[in-house]
């Protein structure tokens, strides 16, 4: 080509087709170019005339005058191809198999060794297998030949290239005298394909050249890298494309040296070969003129060093020439493959060498290695290591395998497992050396990670994300805090809150990645989890709209991981550190005036963190164990350790100090040293009613169907948690040190008192029930006492009477003379000791606390419910009844005379229930809305003559007050009530609302009804 350097003496005919051989081999310009056709015109032929053919064609160029320009003379190649080309296609087509069949036929005459160069087209196949096979038929035919040219003195008689091989391509001063013609055509053919970036001719023709040289000796390593150099070489006059091919040719041909093993073996047999410096220098020089050819050109050398002794590495390797300065510049210039071969080499040498310059301490510890210092020095290495991505770059590895050894992550795997003596004589060796694990990876996350990479390009921010997972495989448990801290859990967040970042996707993955490496270790979800959701004070899948924390939350499946977790979440609620106090990394995109707000706004600001926080901790904990698979003795605990946490922050309050050791319980009580505010306790409060009822649902989905079967201390021994609430709160309520967190009054009081005497009383009544039946009854009504006790403190001055109601209905049903001292709670009259009506004044009061309870006291009602209902009167159903055909909706024109309210009066029987005349039900009526009335009183008239009759007739059945069409048209009735319901759905709450959600209520008592007397 133009750009290589030739004498005067290349008008030769065998040069000038060297020269349009190469031309063809490495020009992307024209198809000529292509390994693949360049066969059809070079294939040895027995017949001498195709060689004077290509003769003739080439005869033009030995004309030339020497001062033609390389531009004018490719251009005269290409068109001389062109027409040979032309030429050929006129002629008739011979398939290549008959080229090697004619070589064949010939060399079968002669018995002499055949190489075929149409091997070569095979090189650069796409398939891995088909270059393989033509690396192996290659340096098989070259073996031959150069071994039939051994035994040849004559030098050039006989080189087994198909009778005229000597003809194939005439003698260069290329070193390679030793070579028979065909080897040296076949070097010099592998070197020009290194240079190709067809197909996969890079990667076949190295690999040729690779076992070519692996494999016949007779190849001189000096003639062999003065040959690159000289065909392989790059001009200024050369273009980016074809530079760049030569460049990437003369890197994979280094590749084919240094892997062939031949410089190792020429210093294992002469220790003062200049071979090793020499290739050395001239990767060395090769990866300063690009930078992408920098790391493969140090994976070259590293190659290199794993074959060489430790003796040749120190006194050949690291002192060749241009070495030092590429280390002794590497720092300002930023240059991370220099750290990485000096890493590398350190590893080998094992001594403090001064070529290395600054990028190593001296003397080379971890310890020394990881200082800030150090490690300032070298952030323009690591900021430069993001050319290589998206693949992150082999400096990385090697670093972190000197921050985090293997043998740390396993050590931590081994002491968690072995038993208590082993572990302390483990502890004690190893603590040193972790804490200084401990020390190096906190100083790596500040400076190179948080303080470098996280504040700079998208580039290094990926580049971050990247290098914390290729820690965690060896991350301990412990230092998960460490690589999770603040600025990169908020510049995680600052990610994935705009799905239009540029690193959303790369987070999405971060995130991905986290989740499969927690998924079979609690102690990683657990670190995990408290560290996301501490330094985004409770709001990561909030901020970032996923479902990051909680399907973290949701994983866990073992007694000791929940175990673990709940005390961490304990840690996070009483810890006055847990909500971080750092302002927050918006990737460098905070408001300078942020700083300016008043001492006052950022205190509020940050007590609201605290109890956002302390607000998600709280809601988390019986999300623990919601789908959580384990027996139920294992769970009891799990439920134990949560319930205790709720009622010691939600209940009470400590007088002195924060902390309270009880000895009876032989626990110590922690409370925050900032007080818990009201909302906070009124959460904990839900929460411990909800843990409650979930419990009480559970224990009621897996408790037998027997009636009469007998029944189990299970239910209150040893695993029944309402029990174990109770006498916890009893115990808390004992100590002196330790008040419920608000005062009540004397009605909230003494409900509160009677709520608990009840149930301890109804407690003594299970363990003599003799049937399951009558044991379910009495559960049922313990849980419903504890609900409304918490109900009680939740809502001071609201449930106090249905309270003392209640407890009245519990001593009629399980009397107890111990219990009530005085007669003023005795508030039933006479008339109502029967009982049958006792159930009905239990309807009335479980009714009473439909309209403002919460979702677990509705439970208990409705368990209660349940297991009396079987008792309940005509009476008490009617009432229900009635409830739900109120509609309170007064005719929008009030008539003067008397005709219509007797419509009114009788509208209002129609189902033949009387209203009742208690004060309760007129004052219901008086919150409803009266502009809302349904223009409904033509219908009511229409049903009103025949429902009566209806109801006449059917007046002696004592089975039922209404017959299926009443019951149809009370279907009317209930649509209504769903539409209402609907329409209190889309709007606020109103009193029309309240009302449509008390009669809802209603309704799910008849449906239990209604399921538990199927004949009815």
């Amino acid at each position: 080509m133009g750009s290589k350097k030739r004498s005067s003496e290349s008008s030769s005919d065998d040069e000038i087709m060297e020269e349009s051989e190469d031309l063809i081999l490495t020009s992307d310009d024209d198809d000529s170019g292509d390994e693949q056709e360049e066969p059809k015109s070079i294939t040895p032929k027995p017949k001498k005339k195709s060689l004077e053919t290509k003769e003739d064609v080439a005869e033009p160029s030995p004309a030339a005058p020497v001062s033609v320009k390389p531009m004018e003379r490719r251009k005269k190649r290409k068109q001389m191809d062109k027409e040979r080309h032309k030429t050929e296609e006129k002629k008739v087509k011979v398939p290549k198999v008959q080229a090697n069949t004619d070589a064949a036929v010939a060399s079968s005459s002669s018995s002499k060794p055949v190489f075929h160069i149409s091997v070569f087209n095979d090189l650069a196949s796409v398939g891995s297998s088909i270059r393989e096979a033509a690396t192996e038929t290659l340096v098989t035919e070259l073996r031959d030949v150069q071994k039939e040219y051994n035994l040849v003195d004559k030098k050039g008689a006989a080189d087994g290239g198909g009778g005229d091989g000597s003809q194939l391509e005439a003698e260069k001063k290329d070193g390679l005298d030793n070579c028979a013609s065909s080897l040296r055509y076949a070097i010099r053919r592998l070197i020009r394909g290194v240079s190709s970036s067809r197909e996969c001719a890079r990667q076949g023709f190295a690999l040729g050249l690779t076992v070519v040289l692996k494999t016949i000796s007779d190849i001189k390593l000096d003639a062999l890298m003065k040959l690159i150099m000289d065909i392989l070489e790059v001009n200024s006059s050369m273009k980016g494309q074809e530079a760049k091919d030569y460049l990437l040719g003369r890197l994979f041909a280094y590749g084919a040296v240094a892997r062939s093993g031949r410089v190792a073996e020429e210093w294992i047999s002469n220790n003062d070969t200049p071979c090793v410096k020499q290739f050395t220098s001239l990767v060395i020089a090769l990866a300063s003129k690009k930078r992408y050819l920098r790391e493969p050109a140090v994976s070259l050398i590293l190659d290199l060093a794993e074959k060489l002794p430790v003796v040749a590495l120190s006194s050949h390797v690291v002192e060749a020439p241009g070495m030092m300065e590429w280390f002794k510049h590497a720092m300002e210039v930023g240059n991370p493959e220099a750290l990485l071969l000096a890493l590398k080499l350190r590893e080998k040498i094992s001594s403090d060498s001064d070529i290395f310059g600054g990028l190593l301490p001296k003397p080379f510890g971890p310890d020394k290695m990881f200082t800030a210092e150090h490690l300032n020095s070298l952030v323009p290495c690591f900021k430069e290591s993001t050319f290589c991505q998206p693949r992150i770059h082999s400096l990385w590895p090697v670093l972190i395998n000197v921050l985090l050894p293997d043998t740390l992550a396993q050590e931590e795997d081994v002491t968690s497992s072995s038993s208590s003596s082993k572990k302390h004589k483990k502890s004690r060796k190893s603590s040193s050396s972790e804490e200084e694990v401990v020390k190096n990876l906190r100083c790596f996350c500040e400076i190179v990670i948080e303080g470098s990479l996280l504040l700079s390009s998208h580039d290094r921010k990926n580049l971050a994300f990247s290098i914390v997972l290729l820690l965690l495989p060896r991350l301990p448990a412990s230092c998960i805090q460490i690589v999770f801290s603040h600025k990169l859990v908020h510049c995680l967040m600052d990610i994935l809150s705009t799905q239009s970042a540029w690193l959303y996707k790369s987070a999405q993955c971060f995130l991905k990645e986290i989740a499969d490496w927690v998924k079979n270790d609690d102690d990683r979800r657990i670190a995990v989890v408290v560290a996301l959701q501490k330094h985004s004070n409770g709001r990561f899948d909030c901020i970032t709209r996923t479902r990051t924390v909680k399907d973290l939350v949701g994983e866990f499946n073992s007694e000791s991981g929940c175990m673990v977790f709940v005390q961490n979440l304990v840690s996070m609620f009483v810890d006055e550190g847990a909500a971080s106090e750092e302002p927050s990394d918006q990737s460098q995109t905070t408001d300078d005036n942020s700083d300016m707000g008043s001492i006052e706004d950022r205190d509020s600001a940050l007590m609201g963190d605290q109890d956002s926080l302390k607000s998600w901790v709280i809601d988390s904990l019986p999300r623990v164990i919601k789908d959580l698979t384990l027996d139920m003795e294992a769970k009891f605990r799990v439920r134990k350790e949560i319930l205790k946490f709720l009622a010691i922050q939600g209940l009470f309050s400590a007088s002195l100090g924060c902390e309270v050791t009880s000895f009876e319980l032989q626990e110590k009580f922690k409370w925050p040293k900032l007080a818990t505010s009201i909302a906070l306790r009124r959460l904990c409060i839900e929460q411990l009613q909800l843990l409650l009822a979930n419990t009480q649902k559970g224990e009621a989905s897996s408790s037998l169907k027997g009636v009469d079967s007998p029944s189990p201390l299970s239910i209150s021994e040893p695993n029944d948690l309402g029990l174990y609430f109770m006498r916890f709160l009893s115990t808390l309520c004992n100590i002196p040190s330790i008040s419920i967190f608000r005062p009540l009054n004397e009605e909230d009081g003494k409900a509160f008192k009677k709520l608990q005497e009840m149930e301890t009383h109804l407690s003594q009544e299970v363990k003599n029930a003799g049937r399951r039946k009558d044991a379910d009854k009495l559960h049922a009504l313990r849980y419903l006492l504890i609900q409304l006790l918490l109900q009680v403190l939740l809502r001071p001055e609201e449930f106090s009477e249905a309270a003392f109601q209640l407890v009245i209905c519990c001593q009629k049903l399980y009397p107890s003379p111990d219990f009530l001292e005085s007669g003023e709670d005795a508030v039933m009259d006479d008339s109502e000791t029967a009982e049958p009506e006792l159930f009905d004044v239990l309807v009335d009061a479980l009714l009473s606390l439909l309209p403002q309870s919460s979702p677990p006291l509705r439970l208990a009602v409705e368990q209660v419910f349940k297991h009396c209902c079987n008792d309940i009167t005509e009476a008490g159903l009617l009432r229900m009844l009635q409830v739900i055909r109120k509609d309170l909706k007064p005719a929008r024109h009030q008539a003067a005379d008397s005709d219509d309210e007797d419509d009114d009066d009788e509208e209002g029987d129609f189902l033949n229930i009387e209203e009742s005349e208690d004060d309760d039900e007129d004052e219901v009526e008086e919150t409803v809305d009266s502009d809302d009335s349904a223009d409904d009183s033509e219908v009511a008239a229409r049903i009103k003559a025949a429902a009566s009759k209806e109801l006449a007739d059917n007046s002696d059945d004592s089975d039922s007050g209404m017959d299926d069409d009443a019951m149809f048209r009370m279907d009317s009735y209930l649509v209504k009530i769903f539409k209402e319901k609907k329409n209190q759905l889309a709007g606020g709450e109103t009193a029309k609302s309240q009302l449509v959600s008390f009669k809802l209520r209603v309704l799910s008592l008849l449906e239990i009804y209604l399921h538990e007397n199927p004949g009815k």
